[in-house]
């Protein structure tokens, strides 16, 4: 990989990490009742998205929508049976059942997400329309139907946010 190619993945890496970062702390900043700051993580973590977007254009990364679809799906796959299989053992080892937990559901939501895009690259040409809705607390996505539990971490349905479009 050249110097260049590689700046822009950590460039890319650094600015979704950001992001995400700074979404979590206006989160707990709303609920601290800042509501001037949490504005404030939330306009900066937009910016870092739009770094991390012109990153991921320069590399080419952004492909059609069918590539895209089935990269998100071979990405899943890989995180799902590698890394969180990998995480999943360190936890056990170290005895962290905090970390344990967290891995587990992060590995069970990940082969959803997976399952989704393996539905959606199959439903691709015939553009089926659906309400997702995701899991407040461990982020499992259901398609089309509000569980009462999430089947991954148990909790109620008003935990899940709907996402129509």
């Amino acid at each position: 990989m050249d110097k260049i190619k590689e700046a822009l993945n950590q460039a890319f890496v650094g600015e979704a990490k950001a992001a995400l970062r700074l979404k979590v702390y206006a989160q707990k900043a709303e609920q601290e009742g800042y509501t001037q700051m949490a504005r404030l993580f939330r306009v900066i973590a937009f910016s870092e998205e739009i770094h991390g977007a012109r990153a991921l254009r320069i590399l080419k990364e952004i492909k059609s929508t069918e590539e895209n679809l089935a990269a998100s799906f071979e990405s899943e796959m890989k995180v799902a049976e590698v890394a969180y299989d990998q995480f999943v053992k360190i936890a056990e080892e170290a005895g962290d059942r905090l970390a344990l937990l967290q891995f587990s559901q992060s590995k069970d939501v990940e082969e959803t997400h997976a399952k989704l895009y393996k539905q959606a690259m199959a439903d691709f040409m015939e553009e089926r329309e659906t309400t997702y809705y995701v899991c407040n607390v461990c982020g499992y996505v259901a398609d089309g139907i509000l569980p009462d539990e999430c089947p991954v971490c148990g909790a109620r349905k008003e935990q899940f946010v709907g996402f129509e479009q």
